[in-house]
């Protein structure tokens, strides 16, 4: 029985510990004051696609974080306590598996270069000869990119973690965000 508390301390630790740059790096009130607060929908701007670029960089980051719990897995494992260590091990090269097989089968991450490149274009097309109303403000709603002025439907995207602090409170937010690590909880309103 102990021996299963110290597996699922190690697991814990080591979930923890590769969420950390997708959990707290983003947060920071420096990151975050050129957003709406967090439900509200946010403008399709440059500050908006370089956040999609930012958290998808976060999400790869992961990658060297999930080193730490695999170093003191193995260190554990060798000079302390096996359990801990291996329940580190397990969950961290989890990870390492899941982001490498999804990388080598083309699954896409939940923010991906694609989709700021859409975004851009959402951007370009209000910005150009023929946008959808004289006053063309594109907002990225829960399901969709949505013009604030005309109402139009410009991008069918539900919305992911743009790593804004959650109204809901940082730790029923952090909770929310390791379940569904950082997808979209609704699809899109054409789905």
């Amino acid at each position: 029985m102990y021996g299963i508390v110290e597996f699922a301390l190690g697991a814990i630790m080591g979930y923890l510990i590769t969420r950390v740059p997708f959990l707290i790096f983003p947060r920071f009130k420096s990151w975050n004051q050129q957003f709406s607060p967090h439900p509200e929908p946010v403008y399709v701007d440059s500050h908006l696609i370089q956040r999609v670029l930012h958290m998808r960089l976060f999400y790869w980051l992961a990658l060297v974080f999930a080193l730490i719990p695999l170093i003191f897995g193995w260190l554990s494992i060798s000079h302390g306590s096996a359990p801990i260590g291996f329940g580190m091990w397990v969950v961290s090269g989890w990870l390492v598996l899941s982001r490498l097989t999804s990388f080598i089968s083309g699954e896409e991450s939940t923010w991906n270069k694609q989709m700021a490149m859409r975004l851009q274009s959402v951007r370009n097309e209000c910005d150009g000869d023929n946008p959808c109303c004289d006053l063309a403000l594109p907002l990225w709603e829960v399901t969709q990119v949505r013009c604030r002025t005309c109402g139009k439907n410009l991008l069918n995207e539900p919305r992911p973690d743009l790593g804004r602090p959650r109204s809901d409170g940082f730790f029923a937010g952090s909770i929310r965000l390791l379940i569904s690590d950082g997808k979209p909880i609704v699809s899109s309103e054409e789905e």
